[in-house]
């Protein structure tokens, strides 16, 4: 069975999901505040976190800067302003649900974020014999790829590594604006799109495989070697 800790001082919202989160496998810790939650941190072997902002004692901000270990974090509050929300993914937050939120929409993401670390964790030995040897300079943005040097704009650069860290993962167009391009994905906004598309024609140009970036459509973007 699965480890969740709850953190949030909504007695109302404790009583409605414990069961909603019961139902989905988990045994569920759960604290009231910040202060309560650092013990449990340090002493305890867990899953998933699912995190209010807005705790007594110690916010939910400075538990993420004091994040002890790697155990996804899916922060649930009211966060209004667009820089808030950026803030909790640059602290570390693997996911934000907007309060107040459908049981339902919380179990999907639930659900996405367990595959996407099962993919991560089956994706190791792939991971270890790359067809491709890749590493990157972040002084000056460039890529070496089997030992071919590629020059990059700063955000190119920062989308390609961004990928190439979940590879085998389908990343959302929005994780990608909020993670990299560090602002909200609007209706019409073509900037992600032209970034990815300079990427692979800067790829295709030194004669390597654009296709190392993979467009999932009505999804987002992929990496994944060539063959």
């Amino acid at each position: 069975m699965k480890h969740l800790l709850l953190i949030d001082d909504d007695l109302v919202l404790q009583s409605s999901l414990l069961p909603v989160l019961e139902r989905e496998g988990f045994f569920v810790t759960v604290t009231n505040s910040g202060a309560d939650t650092l013990d449990k941190l340090k002493s305890t072997r867990l899953d998933l976190i699912l995190l209010d902002i807005n705790l007594a004692e110690l916010s939910g901000i400075e538990l993420l800067r004091q994040r002890v270990n790697k155990t996804p974090i899916i922060v649930i509050s009211t966060l209004e302003k667009e820089e808030d929300r950026i803030k909790i993914y640059e602290l570390g937050a693997d996911d934000f649900l907007s309060k107040p939120f459908g049981f339902r929409e919380l179990v999907v993401r639930i659900n996405a974020l367990k595959r996407r670390i099962e993919a991560i964790r089956n994706d190791t030995e792939f991971t270890h014999q790359p067809s491709q040897d890749i590493s990157f300079d972040d002084n000056q943005c460039i890529i070496s790829i089997s030992e071919q040097a590629v020059s990059f704009t700063q955000t190119e650069f920062k989308l390609f590594k961004y990928l190439f860290e979940r590879k085998g993962q389908v990343v959302t167009k929005q994780e990608l604006q909020l993670r990299v391009l560090q602002k909200e994905l609007g209706q019409f906004d073509r900037n992600l799109d032209m970034h990815i598309s300079n990427t692979r024609r800067k790829l295709f140009e030194q004669h390597l495989p654009k296709t190392l970036i993979n467009t999932v459509r009505g999804k987002g973007y992929s990496f994944a070697y060539a063959n």
